[in-house]
Formats: structure tokens, C-alpha cells, sequence
């Protein structure tokens, strides 16, 4: 009988510790690693790593696949780029606790702030579940690719306790807020990792409102993080615009520092917020100098929109010819905009910003227009362009509007061409100032949103993105490559307690990546229609990983999913105990 089920033989390990890269095996028994190095047993099957990169299984915490992850076992799109574990229920949005008659509510946040279609989640669901400990063991029925942990979502707990009172500038009493922190309290004693919370006028529930977390008090959170404090574990986090009355940093430092608990939040470059990006982590790590544990989680491009005709947005939908052919299949509308005539049409028209919220009034008129701002997406596309590769300036060198040349250019491919428009963290018109923040202990590579903005955003492929062209193709400079791993590895999984796991070791699970890293290379995002009811998702997949496995078992091999589905629930942190490598 072999003494390993699996062994990778001869691979370049870079082992998520930030150690320097070695050469050697990884055998794996029973879902985890049992050695590492020069292994001599045999096993039951052999991957021939050989000139292949071997890494720990990515750790991705900032996901949205709430929904998706009662129906889907692949969990594409982030399964496809080497993830192995992902942490869901971010930005204060999830489906749970949820009383009956406030499915339809909760689902109308869902879709108004991450872009999840609502006849998906309608679709998919089964809401067998009311409270969060029944969520989770909804989510436990069900074995996936990867395994999958989850906050307590400030919006459901809000409108569970509330109910019909729930409103933006609702004030709950004190028995509320007691209320509210029980359940919090209840959901991480059952297995949640934290609790999550949204205070940012971008994100919007379906009918415009902004979220419920958005006008919540600084006594209402702390009682929260308390809760959480009393159940011996979690991590508070949240998105904000950093209002400097709201004094955010100040009740996270006092919440951190009474708690002993490690409070996060989204450090982006952004026109919603008051407070510039190097005030943020110099405020942080005041806080943190006096006995705080505040983390900044950083997204390693842009976070853009992808615009086509077939998507949530492009520049073109306040335009009254689009109104005209917007509920149209997309066969008919495909052949109005491929003709010169409505082309015409369209492009001598303006827009109609009527029914714009005055808050993102500036965002849209972007949308609409900043080609300055607005890139095309070509094959070679790398998510950090230059002034000379904008529409703007490649308008002006073809002699035509730039109006034009975006909408031919949305017309390319049968009508599925793409324009990105970063919104977040481009403000220089590079990435330059995240060089330092990738070196820096208190920040975590993150913010994917994965399974999320299914409509309007792709960047489910963080991770590949990050070894493409923060550690292979750069110009402008790059980063280590043991440093990327550990920051997308380690770093990720200990911020919430997962000790088990983004580290080749013996005793961690075997959760581990064979990358090829001469052919490792994002693709074209495309449309998908297949979501529960026919919703549309943005896709993205990458050459490069020869194989993905979790707990031991491999899940794809070259892209492609194996049926295999030995991920399942994460409850709580998770503590790894050493074996000793066998001799």
C-alpha cells in the first residue's frame, strides 16, 4: 500500500512563510500534508512538478457568495484562480437572520449593492434557514471546491431586529442594540468569523437607499464588537467613506483595544471619501501604536467597472435611444447598434441625468464620459494603463469623438467589447503607491468581491493578477514573489483565525497550487448567462494553473473543474497541530 495518497514531485516551493523558494516535494495523507522536501515513499498518484511553481491554496476574505454557495459546488470565478478558501458576508450584506417576509428585502440589498441579479438569488435560494446558526448549517449540507467561512451581516441583523422600522437615519433603542449584539454574539458562537458592516453612500440597496450600517452610531457598533469580544473570537470588518466626524478610526481603536479583537476595513484611493488614502494608514497606525489591532485590506488594481452593452453599465444608458432598446432580447438590440443609422442617432443625443442620485451625480458623469478615465480592453490589457492608452487619447489619434470610438469600440466582437473604468484606488493613473503598502505588516491583500458586481466588476482574478504583473510583469516595478504568496496565503488566512491553513508544512491542510508561471496569463472577461433564472455574471479564467487541491484532492486540472468537491464549512478559527514528518 502506497505511504502517501499524493506527492508533488520536484516543484520550486514557495511555501507562504516568506521564506525563499526551494526545490523539493509535498506529500500529502488524508487532506493534509504529511512531508516536505526530499521525499523517498511512493504514493497513489504523483504530479511531476518539475519547472512549476507550488504554493499554499489562496486565502481570499472578501467575497459575496452568500447566495451562490447554497447551489453552487465549482464557485467559479474564484475557484479558477487558485482560491481554496473564501470568506463571504462582507459589507454588512448577507441572508441571514431573515424572517420570511424579509427575503425579498434582503435580496434587494444583495442586488442593489453587489450586483447580484435578484431573480438569481430568488432562483437559487431555498431559504431553508431563519437564523444565522441555521444558515450555517444550510451552508454545511453542501460540499464545494473550496471551503467557505462567513461574517454576520449588519443589514440582515438590523432589519431582523427592526423590521418594518429599518430605514436610512433609523435610531434603534437600547434594547435594539442589546438585541442586535445577541444575535451577533449567537453567530459567532455557532461559527462565524466575524461580523460585517457598509457605511459608504456607493452602496445602495435596489430602490437607491443607502444600507443600513450607513447611519449607525459608534455606541451601536462597539456593543457589536463587544459581542463578538464575549464570544472569545472574530473579525470586525467593514467598508466606509471615512467621514472625518464619524471618527471611524477612533471607535475601532477603542473597540479593538477593549476587545482584543482585530477590527478591518477597505484602504481604497477614492472620490467617496473625505479622508485621503495616506491619511487612513496614518490614522490606522495611531490607533495601532496605542494598543489597537486595525488592519487595512488592499486591492492590488484598480477596482474598475468592465462597461459593455450586454452589462450593468456603460457609457451610453442615459442616452434616450438606449432607453428605447434596453428591454429589447439582446439579438434585436445587437442589430440596432450595429446600424449606422440608430449609431448616428445615438451620438447626437445627450444624456438624461434626471434620475441621477445627486450623491454619485460626479461618478456617473465619468461613466458618460470621462474618456480620459476609460480604457479599452484589449487582449494584452493589464489593468494598469497609461494616459496614452486611454479612449481620449486614442480617439484624437483616429480623428474621431471620443463618443465614437467607444462605441465602436463596444461594438467590436459582435457587440461584446469591453471599456474598463477604474473608479478606486487610480487616482495617480498607476499603482504606484501600493509598492509600499504590499511590504507592510498591517495591511492584507484583498477586496477581490468575489461573486459579486456580476455585472460591472471581474476582479475575482486577484490573485492571478497579482502574479502576472505585480511579480512577473511590472514595468514600473514589482514585488517578491515569497512575499505575495505569504501576503495572499498566510497573511490572509491568519487575520481570521484559519491557523490551519497558507503554509506548506506537514500538519496544514493540503491546499495547494502547481502554477506554471511563463504561461500564467489572465483571459478576457466575457458575459455568462448561466446563474439561476438566466443572470448574467462577469467571467474571467487564466492559463497557467496545471492544477489546484484541496484537502488533498485535485479540483482542476488546467482550468478545468474535476467534479471533485471536497471543500466544505468553516466554523470559528481553526488551530493546526504539527505532525511530525515521517522518516
Amino acid at each position: 500500500m502506497p505511504a502517501f495518497d499524493l506527492i508533488i514531485r520536484g516543484g520550486t516551493l514557495v511555501d507562504g512563510t516568506g521564506r525563499p523558494r526551494f526545490t523539493g516535494d509535498v506529500a500529502i495523507k488524508d487532506g493534509l500534508i504529511a512531508q516536505v522536501g526530499d521525499i523517498r515513499g511512493d504514493a497513489a498518484e504523483t504530479i511531476d512538478a518539475a519547472g512549476m511553481l507550488v504554493t499554499p491554496g489562496f486565502v481570499d476574505i472578501h467575497t459575496h457568495y452568500d447566495g451562490q454557495a447554497t447551489w453552487d459546488q465549482e464557485m467559479a470565478p474564484s475557484s479558477w484562480h487558485g482560491v481554496t478558501t473564501v470568506v463571504m458576508g462582507n459589507c454588512g450584506v448577507g441572508f441571514a437572520p431573515a424572517k420570511p417576509d424579509k427575503h425579498e428585502w434582503l435580496i434587494g440589498l444583495m442586488e442593489g449593492v453587489e450586483d447580484i441579479p435578484g431573480t438569481a438569488l430568488a432562483e437559487g435560494m431555498s431559504w431553508d434557514w431563519e437564523t444565522f446558526p441555521q444558515y450555517l448549517d444550510a451552508l454545511e449540507k453542501l460540499p464545494r471546491t473550496v471551503d467557505v467561512g462567513t461574517h454576520v451581516p449588519h443589514g440582515s441583523v438590523r432589519a431582523y431586529v427592526l423590521g418594518d422600522r429599518e430605514r436610512p437615519g433609523a435610531i434603534p433603542t437600547e434594547e435594539d442594540i442589546a438585541a442586535m449584539a445577541a444575535i451577533v454574539e449567537e453567530g459567532v458562537r455557532a461559527g462565524a468569523l466575524g461580523f460585517s458592516t457598509s457605511r459608504t453612500v456607493l452602496h445602495r440597496d435596489i430602490d437607491g437607499e443607502v444600507v443600513p450600517g450607513t447611519t449607525a452610531t459608534a455606541e451601536e457598533l462597539v456593543e457589536i464588537g463587544r459581542a463578538m469580544g464575549r464570544a472569545g473570537h472574530g473579525v470586525f470588518e467593514m467598508a466606509s467613506d471615512m467621514m472625518r466626524e464619524w471618527d471611524e478610526f477612533g471607535w475601532m481603536g477603542k473597540m479593538s483595544r477593549e476587545t482584543g479583537l482585530p477590527v478591518t476595513f477597505a484602504a481604497l484611493q477614492s472620490i467617496a471619501k473625505e479622508m485621503p488614502l495616506d491619511e487612513q494608514i496614518a490614522s490606522m497606525r495611531a490607533e495601532n501604536d496605542n494598543g489597537a489591532n486595525i488592519v487595512a485590506q488592499i486591492a492590488l488594481r484598480g477596482n474598475g467597472i468592465c462597461m459593455a452593452w450586454q452589462g450593468t453599465v456603460h457609457p451610453f444608458r442615459l442616452k434616450p435611444s438606449w432607453k428605447e432598446i434596453e428591454g429589447l432580447p439582446w439579438e434585436q438590440q445587437k442589430a440596432k447598434l450595429l446600424d449606422p443609422a440608430f449609431k448616428a442617432q445615438m451620438l447626437s443625443e445627450t444624456h438624461d441625468f434626471s434620475e441621477v442620485n445627486q450623491d454619485i451625480i460626479g461618478l456617473i458623469m465619468v461613466v458618460c464620459g470621462g474618456w480620459n478615465m476609460q480604457f479599452e480592453m484589449d487582449p494584452d490589457f493589464n489593468y494598469e494603463p497609461t494616459a496614452e492608452e486611454s479612449i481620449m487619447a486614442r480617439a484624437a489619434k483616429a480623428g474621431v469623438s471620443g463618443d465614437e470610438y467607444a462605441y465602436d469600440l463596444l461594438c467590436r466582437d459582435d457587440g461584446k467589447g469591453f471599456i474598463y473604468l477604474p473608479i478606486l484606488n487610480y487616482a495617480d493613473g498607476n499603482l504606484d503607491f501600493l509598492m509600499d503598502l504590499q511590504q507592510s505588516d498591517d495591511t492584507v491583500n484583498s477586496l477581490s468581491d468575489g461573486g459579486a458586481h456580476c455585472g460591472t466588476i471581474c476582479d475575482a482574478a486577484s490573485p492571478t493578477f497579482m502574479l502576472q504583473h505585480w511579480v512577473r510583469d511590472r514595468q514600473r516595478g514589482t514585488i517578491g514573489l515569497e512575499n505575495a504568496i505569504k501576503r495572499q496565503c498566510a497573511d490572509t488566512a491568519r487575520l481570521y483565525g484559519l491557523e490551519d491553513r497558507g503554509v506548506l508544512a506537514p500538519g496544514y491542510l493540503a491546499d495547494i497550487n502547481v502554477i506554471d508561471m511563463d504561461k500564467l496569463k489572465l483571459g478576457k472577461p466575457w458575459l455568462a448567462f448561466d446563474l439561476p433564472a438566466g443572470g448574467k455574471r462577469l467571467l474571467q479564467k487564466a492559463d497557467g494553473y496545471v492544477c489546484t487541491i484541496k484537502n488533498g484532492v485535485v479540483t482542476f486540472r488546467d482550468g478545468t473543474w474535476t467534479g471533485e468537491a471536497p471543500g466544505g464549512l468553516i466554523r470559528g478559527p481553526q488551530r493546526v497541530e504539527m505532525l511530525e514528518a515521517a522518516e
